[in-house]
């Protein structure tokens, strides 16, 4: 009795950390970061529910004599040691800022915490600050504060910057901001002797320990392999898909396709690269009227007409006003505005709309949530519009465009790499794969459930493996193809395409439709599950607000660190993904227990990997974030909710101390809910609560 009541207390001490770290990410989305740092992360009581918990993760790795389970004992244990390293750093770390001025030695920081001025044991001063553009642009690829350190009477030279860091006498300068004027550089402090060491190695032993589950014969994922279950096999069906692309009559004077053809293979410098002509006169024609083509003509065609042909152009209603509010405070009757419509005479009619609009957001700020919202909403439209209008007005004054500069110090692109790019904007990849894989995934689902219905015979099995063998080849297609597209955008941007959002759902999307290829042959209802969840992937992606042009990556993210990180976390959400819509299609079946019975063992086994991978990534980004902020956990809203999937899911591994997670129903509506945890660190946090990791906005 004494030990249910312990072993409840946890649990319940468990959940409500869970709780608390929700409700904190949206008390700092409301009354901002010092007021949660304060009373809920750096709080005495917050200290002590995390140290509650430890105590009871060692007694009840005594009780359950895990001594005998290796591999357990040790995955458990670099948790806490992970914790301690962190108490470590609460204890004995320090945290500031110090300001460098070109001439003058410096041997003190301040303390962000207190404002308080600190010694530093050496002196400090800086020789020159540097910043380093990509070539040919205004992008900045680098920071470079270039300093001198006096230890024991000796000067020594060092570079600090992004993702490269000084570390003198346990105290650790990084890279964080500089003057206007580039005489002064703003560097961040942080002091911590012993939790770095102690929580990197915490880090450490969690990676070796998950490689050794994973492949411990004696532990529950080997024993799940090896399960009898594993032999069966079930229907597969696929289909195809067709799409039209429509185009309307030409509309007023352009130049002539020949010539417009002519200026495709022009290099510019836009968006901060080099790239063809085609993709500025392309993205200029999708900002304009919502759609990579306009009535027909080529984006080249379409950019040059402007300049051409100003006096024409700017009665043609090609600015798209999706709001139907702005349409009827503009005295539109359709959804595309022209330029004319945007002026009355000489005044422009959005500058007194816009100012009119953040009045009103003022003033309903007192009312309620819904009429500021709906205020604001209309002003980010109004904003939306008058971006627009600014690259015609940029392009009629020649700002837009800015061609390589004729003294060679930007290398042009090679005639392959703009083949290339032209290729990726000619080929609607994204498109044609969401649009094929939801109709395949849909028709595979009706069938998968049709099968395990119909009644066995050697007609029917015979038939099975003769669509089997063309829908599988069909899949290995569609996967073959998102890769070619995925590899494509990473020679154009010379980049592990992982830099935002946008290209972070075409990882997921690519990487659920690998797993279906590889496990399809074990698992038929793998082909519905992954084509509809890579199919719904695709589709996010091309509807979403998410940026999708080829940019240099910020200074910040140019770093390995970074691409495993994403990698990683990425596998955990398309096998949590798998999960959950397996789970979907078990608590579905009604007949035919044993296809239930390999759902729940295939949830089982993928839930290894998935909180594995999730667990290493999420301290992969630890060491990233120390590596670049001085900081490698900031309690960031993505960050916090990364912890609690985490914590979420490894509460299934624990079907013992927690008997409900034997029940197969019960499993598998977990594996359902918790997938909102997933959805919310990835969705929410990038448009509703924000932070460093957001990818929004």
């Amino acid at each position: 009795m004494k030990e249910r009541l312990w072993k409840n207390v946890w649990v319940v001490l468990y959940v409500v950390l869970m709780g608390v770290l929700a409700i904190a990410t949206f008390l700092e989305h409301a009354y901002g970061t010092t007021f949660v740092q304060t009373h809920i992360y750096h709080a005495c009581w917050f200290c002590g529910l995390w140290g509650a918990l430890a105590f009871g993760l060692v007694r009840a790795c005594g009780k359950c004599r895990l001594w005998k389970r290796l591999p357990v004992l040790w995955w458990h244990g670099s948790l806490l040691v992970i914790l301690g390293g962190a108490m470590l750093t609460y204890l004995t770390g320090e945290k500031g800022y110090v300001h460098l001025v070109q001439g003058q030695e410096v041997k003190s920081f301040t303390r962000t915490s207190d404002q308080q001025t600190r010694v530093l044991p050496f002196s400090l001063s800086l020789d020159s600050f540097r910043v380093v553009y990509y070539p040919g642009t205004e992008a900045p690829s680098d920071y470079k504060s270039y300093v001198s350190y006096k230890v024991n009477g000796k000067w020594k030279e060092e570079v600090i910057s992004m993702n490269h860091i000084l570390s003198v006498e346990g105290y650790r300068f990084y890279q964080s901001s500089y003057d206007p004027d580039l005489s002064g550089s703003w560097l961040s402090v942080n002091y911590d002797p012993w939790g770095i060491a102690v929580t990197y190695a915490g880090y450490l032993c969690l990676a070796f320990s998950s490689l050794w589950l994973l492949g411990s014969r004696r532990e529950t994922f080997f024993r799940l392999l090896r399960h009898p279950l594993w032999r069966k096999t079930g229907l597969v069906w696929l289909g195809v898909c067709a799409f039209q692309l429509t185009a309307q009559a030409r509309p007023v004077s352009v130049l002539a396709r020949q010539d417009a053809e002519k200026l495709k293979m022009r290099q510019v410098i836009y968006h901060d690269r080099v790239a063809p002509f085609h993709t500025l006169a392309r993205d200029f024609v999708i900002k304009l009227s919502g759609k990579p083509s306009y009535h027909g003509l080529t984006p080249e065609q379409v950019v040059a007409s402007w300049l051409l042909y100003p006096e024409e152009w700017q009665h043609e209603p090609m600015f798209r006003v999706k709001s139907e509010r702005l349409r009827q405070e503009l005295g539109l009757k359709s959804e595309y505005a022209a330029l004319v419509d945007l002026f009355d005479g000489k005044t422009y009619r959005l500058e007194g709309l816009l100012q009119r609009l953040q009045d009103e957001v003022r003033n309903t700020h007192e009312k309620g949530w819904l009429e500021n919202r709906q205020a604001k909403k209309l002003e980010k439209e109004v904003l939306e519009l008058d971006e627009k209008v600014g690259m015609v007005l940029m392009l009629q004054k020649g700002t837009f465009i800015r061609p390589l500069p004729e003294d060679g110090s930007v290398t042009p692109l090679s005639p392959l790499r703009i083949r290339a790019e032209i290729f990726y904007h000619a080929v609607p990849f994204t498109k044609i794969l969401f649009m094929a894989n939801l109709s395949l995934g849909l028709l595979a689902l009706g069938w998968w459930i049709y099968s395990c219905v119909m009644q066995e015979g050697d007609k029917a099995r015979k038939w099975r493996s003769r669509w089997r063998q063309i829908w599988v080849g069909a899949v290995w297609m569609a996967c073959l193809f998102h890769w070619t597209s995925y590899l494509l955008r990473w020679y154009i941007g010379g980049r592990i395409p992982l830099g935002n959002g946008h290209e972070t759902m075409l990882f997921l999307a690519g990487f659920l439709l690998l797993c279906t290829c590889i496990w399809q042959r074990r698992f038929s209802f793998l082909l519905p599950s992954g084509l509809l969840l890579s199919g719904f992937t695709l589709l996010v992606a091309y509807l979403s607000e998410m940026n999708p042009q080829i940019t240099p990556l910020m200074p910040v993210l140019l770093s390995p660190w970074l691409s495993l990180h994403v990698s990683l976390i990425m596998v955990s959400y398309a096998l949590f993904a798998l999960m959950c819509l397996c789970s979907i299609l078990a608590l579905s079946i009604r007949r035919h227990a044993w296809q239930r019975q390999r759902l729940t063992l295939f949830c089982r086994v993928l839930l290894y990997p998935a909180v594995l991978c999730l667990g290493i990534g999420i301290f992969i980004g630890a060491v990233w974030a120390n590596v670049s902020w001085g900081s490698y956990w900031a309690w960031d809203p993505k960050e916090v909710w990364a912890l609690i999937t985490f914590m979420l899911y490894g509460m299934a591994f624990h079907v013992q101390s927690l008997p409900r997670f034997r029940n197969p129903y019960f499993f598998h509506w977990f594996l359902i809910v918790s997938f909102s945890a997933i959805l919310m660190t990835y969705f929410g946090v990038n448009y509703v609560l924000g932070g460093m990791h957001s990818y929004a906005g």
